[in-house]
């Protein structure tokens, strides 16, 4: 009885794994491109996706939960490059490692969705105190991070869910359910 009691109250303490698949709201980006958006989920103007994910080019989209920690961006770029995908996961998996000072893969594989594959690398990243180089990693930031890549036509579509690390249980199940959402035509 004590077990069942300490099950129910784990359960109901916030940032507790959800039982419950997530509901996806269906979000039409561009002619062929449609995404499912976790409910609660509200999309970012376009002054706080420049602060937000400074970068050359802006994403098609980017959604974030309410408390603004968890983020889902959608971005397309011209490619030559065809769906050879088993080229494609080992150098973007190269260019993540890049990006980080320290990166713990969860899954790199290809995987299918809705009739289509993605390049799927998860993983926990470390910005900020290497750690690689034995020092304490203490103020460094840790993130959950989930970055599918698909290529239609001429373009390479780019799928990135990112939550904080502490909250990984909750948020890993729920960045699968939006990634299998994507429709590409």
């Amino acid at each position: 009885m004590k077990a069942f009691f300490l099950i129910l109250s784990l359960l109901s303490v916030p940032g507790a794994p959800r039982l419950a698949p997530p509901r996806l709201t269906t979000v039409k980006l561009a002619p062929g491109l449609s995404v499912g958006v976790p409910e609660g989920f509200t999309p970012l103007p376009d002054g706080a996706i420049a602060l937000k994910f400074p970068a050359p080019r802006k994403p098609l989209a980017v959604f974030s939960n309410r408390a603004g920690r968890v983020d889902y961006s959608i971005s397309a770029r011209p490619t030559t490059f065809g769906p050879d995908y088993n080229v494609l996961l080992p150098m973007y998996k190269a260019s993540v490692q890049r990006l980080y000072t320290k990166v713990d893969f969860l899954a790199q594989e290809v995987r299918r969705a809705n009739g289509h594959d993605f390049a799927v690398l998860e993983f926990i990243s470390t910005l900020g105190t290497d750690s690689r180089r034995g020092a304490n990693p203490v103020g460094a930031l840790r993130k959950y991070e989930c970055i599918a890549y698909a290529v239609q036509g001429q373009q390479l579509y780019i799928f990135s869910f990112s939550a904080p690390v502490e909250e990984q249980s909750q948020w890993r199940p729920v960045a699968k359910e939006v990634l299998a959402a994507v429709e590409l035509r």
